[in-house]
């Protein structure tokens, strides 16, 4: 049974940080494409940061948030972070995992997990 778990959302002040956790099971982490997405209040979900398969990946990012959040894997652990720095009232949003996988293999998303940046 695959599963995808986000965590490390909460309260944060703005200019502070946080750090987001997805940790995956029942799929071979190593060759799927990872991705943080968000959706903000009345707003669509967007993509915020890839990382491509492999030891260490490639990154790219939404040009909202470039300089200031850092995505990483590590495949030992099977898990996908983000690092958020200099946050802003405009990065509240629900954050979502999403792994994509080559081919004809499945997509999957965790539940979320809120992050609020508020004073």
């Amino acid at each position: 049974q695959v599963q995808i778990v986000e965590s490390g959302g909460g309260l944060v002040q703005p200019g502070g940080s946080l750090t987001l956790s997805c940790t995956t099971s029942g799929i071979f982490f190593d060759i799927y494409n990872l991705e943080w997405h968000r959706q903000g209040p009345g707003q669509q979900r967007e993509l915020v940061a890839r990382i491509t398969s492999g030891t260490r990946g490639s990154a790219t990012y939404v040009d909202s948030v470039r300089g200031r959040f850092t995505i990483s894997r590590d495949n030992s652990k099977n898990t996908v972070y983000l690092q958020m720095n200099a946050l802003k009232s405009e990065d509240t949003a629900v954050y979502y995992c999403k792994a994509d996988g080559p081919g004809l293999l499945k997509t999957y998303w965790g539940q979320g997990t809120q992050v609020t940046v508020s004073s």
